[in-house]
């Protein structure tokens, strides 16, 4: 293998198994669904619990051939939009020495290296600390752990197998006295966020929470907290 020039960074992104899968898989995924349409139309639109029963009779009523190709065409235009989305959503990380920049849907989150204290994954999270163990940035992926170890340590970076803050984590419960003010209704409406999936929600809570002092993890939908000190504002005479 040809040894990498010095100063180039290393990016860790889906590889091109991962391309193939949903660019191939989903589509013919989507076919053969879409082919089995006109086979179980007549029958769903029968039933009268069913959703959607007029589209269910609108295919019932067609000739087969002509539902088939519709099906088909349909399952391969779903399987499309699920890979063009799920190609946007990857993380793709490219490290260095001096810093890292995090890509997701087309926007760029660039980090130094100077204030990072430790990076590591967290299920299928990956974080970098800052100092006094605040978060840095907190990306869900699906990225290989080996890979992102072998890059972050290619360029000096401090990563660490787990979490060195891990045991001061306490699972959140609505009303905890021991939060900041503020932060237990952010934890409120964050948790109606992580139930109902809305990750956008959640992430922005999260920064919210940050602001506060406040770390958060999420572990199977439940919130766990730790709090870190608050950045020293700087007096008249330090500035």
């Amino acid at each position: 293998m040809r040894a990498r020039e010095p100063g180039t960074a290393t990016t860790v992104g889906g590889d091109v198994g991962e391309l193939v899968v949903m660019w191939a898989g989903f589509p013919l995924l989507g076919a053969a669904a879409g082919g089995l349409l006109p086979l179980v139309a007549d029958g769903v639109a029968g039933l009268p619990w069913a959703p959607v029963q007029g589209w269910f009779e609108l295919v019932a009523g067609l000739p087969y051939r002509r539902a088939l190709v519709g099906g088909v065409l349909l399952g391969v235009l779903a399987g499309l939009l699920v890979a063009h989305v799920g190609t946007r959503e990857r993380l793709i990380v490219s490290v260095d020495r001096g810093g890292a920049r995090l890509r997701r849907d087309g926007a760029d989150r660039d980090l130094a290296r100077q204030p990072v204290t430790a990076v590591f994954t967290d299920r299928k999270e990956l974080v970098l600390l800052g100092p006094d163990g605040a978060e840095l940035a907190r990306e869900r992926s699906d990225l290989s752990r080996r890979r992102l170890r072998d890059a972050f340590r290619e360029h000096g970076w401090p990563w660490q197998d787990a979490d060195p803050h891990r045991d001061a984590y306490r699972r959140w419960v609505d009303g905890l006295p021991d939060l900041p003010p503020g932060a237990d209704p952010l934890l409120r409406a964050r948790q109606r966020a992580v139930d109902a999936d809305r990750q956008g929600d959640a992430r922005e809570l999260r920064d919210e929470l940050a602001r506060l002092g406040v770390v958060v993890r999420d572990e199977d939908r439940r919130q766990y907290w730790r709090r870190v000190p608050l950045p020293r504002e700087e007096t008249p005479h330090e500035r």
